[in-house]
């Protein structure tokens, strides 16, 4: 195959533009719209009223410059592109999104127009929440209170991709630092999954695999009546200072 290759018989470049699941538009070299697909008109109508137009058809014939605050930065950046450009953009404070810039151009010629792609839109405060999970899963303080001991206080909501998280970093600590005995506070946490007891089972036994013991502690009465499945084998006490006596203890 070479790069002269051509699109079947049948199929337009247009349609196979139409085709794509992203947000697509399509511009002259003097940025103004002259097309955009089914996606971007279905996504963009609910842009385009915060630009003061009534829906995303008049956004063909507007030039580009009608969305940038500074459009002669703009100007010289698309003006001097080679080749793909891709940055993170924040549309009228509501929604972030990737703009994804690419010149047309006929070999070494000047450009003729630009693709523009917009994938990975959301809204900010989806963006924000995605932001504050990622900064929670790398939160959870990791106490050494023992030789062979470590502690957790699990504070804020958990849900499934944080208690993920928790349980490969509770894994890696463990494995790299022969911990033997790893202490759970439960009494600041909220879950907001219904498995409760599927999720501490799961961490419970990943913990026992790698051959460490798991002990909870604090649990709030908000927590023990969804926990009641637990394993009976499992320890718990009513705080991490009783939990480490017991680790103490166990050593003598």
């Amino acid at each position: 195959m070479n790069g002269d290759a051509i699109l079947p018989e049948g199929i337009s470049p247009l349609y196979a533009l139409n085709s794509i699941g992203e947000t697509i538009l399509i511009a002259y070299a003097s940025y103004t719209i002259v097309w955009m697909n089914a996606q971007a008109k279905e996504l963009l109508s609910v842009v385009a009223p915060l630009y003061g137009l009534k829906n995303s058809d008049e956004l063909i014939g507007l030039n580009m410059n009608h969305f940038h605050r500074r459009p002669e930065y703009q100007e010289k950046l698309m003006g001097g592109l080679s080749e793909m450009h891709r940055s993170r953009i924040t549309i009228r404070d509501r929604f972030v999104a990737d703009i994804v810039i690419t010149p047309i151009r006929q070999e070494q010629g000047p450009i003729d127009g630009y693709v523009v792609m917009l994938m990975d839109v959301t809204t900010k405060a989806e963006e924000e929440d995605k932001k504050e999970k990622f900064i929670n899963a790398l939160s959870t303080p990791v106490l050494r209170v023992w030789s062979n001991a470590i502690a957790l206080p699990l504070i804020g909501e958990f849900d499934i991709e944080r208690f993920d998280q928790l349980i490969m970093n509770i894994l890696v600590k463990c494995s790299s630092e022969q911990v033997e005995y790893v202490l759970l506070n439960l009494s600041e946490v909220y879950i907001g999954e219904s498995n409760l007891t599927g999720l501490f089972q799961k961490l419970i036994d990943c913990i026992s695999l790698i051959g460490s013991q798991c002990i909870l502690v604090g649990i709030p009465p908000s927590l023990a009546t969804s926990l009641t499945g637990l394993d009976r084998d499992i320890l718990t006490f009513s705080t991490t200072y009783d939990g480490l006596q017991y680790i103490i203890q166990n050593e003598k």
